[in-house]
């Protein structure tokens, strides 16, 4: 496995021999994204999306996803991203007067698959050289290519405009619909009150005020709950379940299961 070479926050490449699953990560820009090789498949709270060589995709920013890198036919995952700030993005409002319309794009979904535009594959393409290799870009070089990236996209995808120049923060939605819908993510407490719309205190004590009992608590229960039913009727590995229902670790896992159920959750499959 090769690290990114570049500051992550502008443009990174990536590069895997093996299987690997990074978990779930917290999205906190835009990314566009280009699959050079093998396959990326990724989850959204409700929606499966795979890539494969030569496609591309737009992921908003503000949205947890989990995500499968995988080499085909002894082969090698390659990736290619730059990564949209609000910084950039609002100098870039301000130079060329875009902004986003006042209704929004809230039914856009949070990530969108491209279709094929020789402009997008042509930016792709320039940034290879740089990437490969022990070639690194310096930081004026990424800025131009984050600005040309901006200025492609409003070219070949305008309805990215709303999404682009949209710089509000998640307004307040309703909590209980999201933690069933999102339960499954292991990231801090801070992140999902942030995507609730929520101080970490207010998060808190309005999750107290719905399911009568603290978010760790509910989180690790409704976690189990998942993983008992993935096992016991869906025939799922034990190995597989504890990262796909938000535990860090198959003995964490383990123990938590034998603790609530009574029976090691490998038993379950006997």
């Amino acid at each position: 496995m090769t690290e990114p070479k570049t500051n992550p926050s502008r443009i990174a490449y990536s590069c895997y021999y093996a299987r690997n699953r990074d978990g779930e990560q917290f999205i906190p820009e835009h990314v566009l994204s280009y699959q050079v090789t093998g396959r990326l498949t990724l989850n959204s709270a409700d929606k499966t999306y795979v890539f494969n060589e030569g496609e591309l995709r737009f992921i908003k920013r503000n949205q947890l996803v989990k995500f499968l890198k995988e080499p085909l036919e002894d082969g090698v995952f390659k990736t290619i991203s730059v990564y949209l700030d609000q910084e950039t993005l609002k100098s870039f409002s301000l130079e060329y007067g875009y902004h986003a319309s006042t209704t929004g794009n809230a039914e856009e979904e949070g990530i969108i698959r491209l279709e094929h535009q020789p402009l997008c594959k042509s930016l792709i393409d320039s940034l290879m050289p740089y990437v490969q290799g022990d070639h690194l870009i310096n930081d004026d070089l990424q800025r131009l290519k984050q600005r040309e990236t901006i200025m492609v996209l409003l070219q070949t995808q305008p309805k990215l405009k709303d999404i682009l120049f949209d710089f509000r923060e998640p307004g307040k939605i309703d909590l209980e619909e999201f933690m069933n819908r999102n339960f499954h993510f292991n990231v801090q407490l801070k992140r999902f009150a942030y995507l609730t719309g929520r101080s970490l205190a207010t998060f808190k004590r309005d999750f107290e005020h719905i399911f009568h009992t603290s978010p760790s608590r509910w989180l690790l229960h409704r976690r189990l709950q998942e993983a008992h039913f993935l096992i016991r009727e869906k025939g799922k590995a034990p190995s597989d379940v504890y990262l796909e229902t938000g535990f860090e670790d198959l003995s964490h896992f383990s123990f938590a299961f034998k603790k609530m159920y009574g029976v090691a959750p490998s038993k379950l499959l006997s």
